[in-house]
């Protein structure tokens, strides 16, 4: 590509994931939210669960200060916790989304304009019907409430069927029916797309996007590793890319580029938030090192694009 990269989208970077000491709400959230403020590569972050008011009082001024576009994922409260926003048991349920809703208020004390948000298990075919219908009914609840806490758009991420999460949703299909009943009434709900989960689903981004084309609100890009099941990074453990083994590296996160802009998701019209969720897994791997390691492969990707 010829064109500036931050003109086709706002570059982000998953905080929890970059460092992971912070992933369950705690340590030192502060401090590593700031070596991600002062790198002006980066003009988007998306942060997770910050259970300390004071920590999340100065981890927003830092953001507002810091001219970042602010993201808010829901994966540490609701993964951390085994909650299921599809869940048979009306009681599961409930408590599922009633920590999104605690999300919502702790996304709108950071000033973030979407929330991320994982669908339940998968409970298998004869019951998946029934499931995507709970799913919606949730998903329409936490809508309701977004409107009340800052309107921020609700991204519904696709994660993996059958090999680490094991998500509802899971296939683009299942997504699109999803996206396509809530789309209608709540015109910010829409869709996230994750290079390192199309492995995983075993689909092929050029013909999974198509489906839910104008579904697609953000991006993410990472890497995994599932061909050996022996592997100790197997599954979805967001490695950094190029890692021994992996799926992902500058190739195919170029080949994702050029795909994302010749669709029309990305582009001086709608510069959709583009995150590189990686994190530090194996000895000698840093914080800082994940994060050059990412910042280099989405330059050259771009480049190449």
């Amino acid at each position: 590509m010829r064109a500036s990269i931050y003109e086709f989208m706002k570059v982000g970077i998953v905080h929890f994931k970059a460092f992971p000491e912070v992933v369950n709400g705690t340590g030192p959230v502060v401090e590593t939210l700031r070596r991600i403020a002062e790198d002006d590569f980066f003009t988007a972050v998306e942060v997770g669960w910050i259970k300390d008011i004071k920590q999340r009082t100065e981890a927003a001024q830092i953001l507002r200060i810091a001219h970042l576009e602010v993201c808010y994922a829901c994966q540490p409260a609701i993964f951390s916790q085994k909650l299921n926003l599809n869940s048979f048991d009306p009681g599961e349920r409930k408590r599922a989304i009633k920590q999104v809703f605690n999300c919502l208020k702790e996304a709108s004390d950071l000033g973030a304009v979407a929330v991320r948000i994982p669908a339940g298990k998968d409970p298998g075919p004869e019951r998946r019907e029934e499931a995507k219908k709970l799913l919606v009914d949730s998903l329409a609840q936490i809508c309701e409430y977004a409107r009340e806490m800052g309107d921020p758009a609700i991204t519904l991420k696709i994660f993996d069927r059958d090999i680490d999460k094991e998500s509802l949703i899971g296939h683009f299909r299942d997504a699109f029916d999803i996206a396509r009943e809530l789309r209608p009434s709540y015109p910010k709900f829409g869709l996230l797309a994750d290079l390192s989960h199309f492995p995983l689903l075993r689909e092929k981004p050029e013909e999974a996007l198509p489906l839910v084309k104008d579904y697609l609100m953000a991006f993410h890009i990472g890497n995994c590793v599932m061909k050996d099941r022996r592997h100790p990074l197997y599954g979805d453990l967001q490695p950094r890319f190029g890692v021994e083994d992996g799926e992902i590296d500058t190739g195919e996160v170029s080949a994702y580029f050029r795909l994302l802009a010749d669709m029309g998701l990305i582009g001086p019209e709608k510069r959709p938030v583009l995150s590189a969720e990686v994190r530090p897994l194996l000895p000698g791997e840093t914080s800082e090192l994940i994060l050059a390691n990412a910042k280099r492969v989405i330059k050259e990707a771009w480049a190449l694009a």
